[in-house]
């Protein structure tokens, strides 16, 4: 049985979903096609239930500094299971919310299984139907990596995909990577009371040099609550009920684990496509042949969205990726190019750090604002790292970097500025309230303006402290 579609889309995540949408309102007669419609990874084990176990630990962590501002409170205690049972009744409510959006997709919209292509754009599904499109969006999305020798721990190796099926905390956590998946973890485990301790092969933090001033602040603030250990090598081996780590390199040493979160990263899940029966010619570094603007694989029918793509992994880029692919996919051959916005990238550690826009311009300007005496952070009683702000040679904002309290909320309104092509005096030129997270930003903002020589008139930015 061969079906006959204007677009098929491989995969019902977030990309997908965009995807699928974004070619049936272009007036392409659509089909999703899925194992499972289990919702998406953010609603299901990604964004909502790490940050459900973020929000306990900031919870945790405000009674345990209560008395430094006068207000009596014993150590916080944390029921483990209640902590974990309302991370997963609150992640079920999330994912239901995503299946009743799958459900309510209009009939035929939708088919149940796995596909593999046959040709350029014929799909295998593994009922035995066929699929014939003229075009085909890729949205598989990404799983995580479990290296053999972890995967042999069994139940005692954790992913992200099954680290919130846990009923209770366990006492010890060792974690296998310090990217942004596992550092925001390690740290709320820690500040819950887990005895954490992180490692990894290499030399960086959330994606930022480890000995750099971003990375050196981060650094500080982890090792408050948990052991880090970068430049290592771990073996890991289970030994009565938990996991016995030995590790060398920089440091060595030995620990004994309940659980071992693995966090190495999320590769895309593309080895069950047969992309090699499409004809499309890949590199031989593995690399994919994607337009960025367009969303196309290659030179033909073919477009990816998504955590599939590898590029931005982030869900409200997964969402627009999707809607460029679909749209395209539907009117190709006629498709339209769409101006991406700058990458933007939020580390949910506490301080969190926002990533913006170019960061590694050789011919950049640099302006810092230091956020340990920061006025409003002071009287928060947060005050902690740093905001690098990057300018092109003529004060325009290029990028930014800031571990600061707030960071998520200041690296919204500056990944808008640079989005706009905003110049460092055009933002002193606009308001900033007092006491405020934002007039922290006042420092590095002057800094470039003095160094791009576009000092704003006196009148609006009257040199008024970012500080106290």
């Amino acid at each position: 049985m061969t079906l006959i579609y204007d677009v098929a889309v491989i995969g019902a995540g977030t990309a997908g979903l965009a995807a699928e949408r974004a070619a049936r309102a272009a007036g392409a007669n659509t089909l999703l096609i899925d194992p499972q419609f289990a919702g998406t990874t953010c609603a299901r084990c990604g964004c909502m239930p790490s940050k459900l176990l973020i929000a306990a630990a900031r919870a945790a962590q405000a009674v345990r500094r209560a008395p430094d501002f006068g207000v009596g409170a014993s150590a916080p205690a944390v029921d483990g299971r209640a902590v974990m049972k309302r991370v997963r009744d609150l992640r079920d409510r999330f994912t239901a919310g995503v299946e009743a959006d799958i459900a309510a997709l209009p009939e035929g919209v939708k088919r149940r299984g796995s596909a593999r292509f046959l040709g350029p754009t014929r799909l295998g599904l593994d009922d035995g139907a066929e699929i014939e499109a003229r075009a085909v969006v890729i949205a598989t999305g990404a799983r995580p990596a479990l290296p053999p020798a972890f995967a042999a721990l069994g139940d005692r190796a954790l992913t992200h995909e099954s680290l919130f099926t846990l009923t209770d905390l366990p006492a010890r956590l060792g974690v296998i990577g310090a990217g942004p998946l596992g550092l925001e973890l390690a740290q709320a485990f820690a500040r819950l009371g887990v005895e954490v301790a992180v490692f990894d092969q290499g030399q960086t933090l959330g994606g930022v040099a480890a000995d750099g001033p971003i990375g050196a602040a981060l650094r500080d603030v982890l090792t408050r609550d948990l052991a880090l250990h970068l430049d290592t090598e771990v073996i890991a081996e289970a030994e009565g009920d938990g996991v016995r780590l030995r590790w060398h390199g920089a440091s060595q040493g030995s620990l004994m684990v309940d659980r071992l979160l693995v966090a190495t990263g999320r590769p895309p899940a593309l080895d069950e496509l047969d992309l090699a029966a499409t004809g499309l010619v890949l590199p031989e570094d593995g690399s994919l042949p994607i337009d960025p603007e367009t969303l196309q694989l290659g030179a033909g029918p073919l477009f990816m969205a998504g955590d599939a793509d590898g590029v931005r992994p982030v869900l409200h880029e997964a969402s627009t990726e999707g809607a460029i692919a679909g749209r395209n996919a539907a009117l190709y051959p006629q498709i339209a190019r769409v101006r991406r916005d700058p990458p933007f990238s939020i580390l949910f550690t506490e301080p969190s750090l926002a990533l913006i826009g170019e960061t590694d311009r050789a011919d950049a300007l640099i302006g810092e604002s230091d956020y340990r005496d920061q006025g409003r952070a002071t009287i928060d009683g947060v005050a902690d790292g740093l905001a690098r702000l990057h300018a092109a040679p003529d004060g325009r904002l290029i990028g930014a970097e800031i571990f600061a309290p707030g960071a998520e909320h200041l690296g919204h309104l500056l990944a808008w500025a640079i989005a706009d092509g905003l110049a460092a005096h055009q933002l002193l030129d606009r308001p900033f309230y007092h006491p405020t997270l934002e007039e922290g930003l006042k420092p590095a903002l002057r800094a470039l303006c003095a160094r791009a020589g576009t000092m704003p008139p006196a009148e609006r930015d009257e040199g008024s402290p970012a500080g106290p």
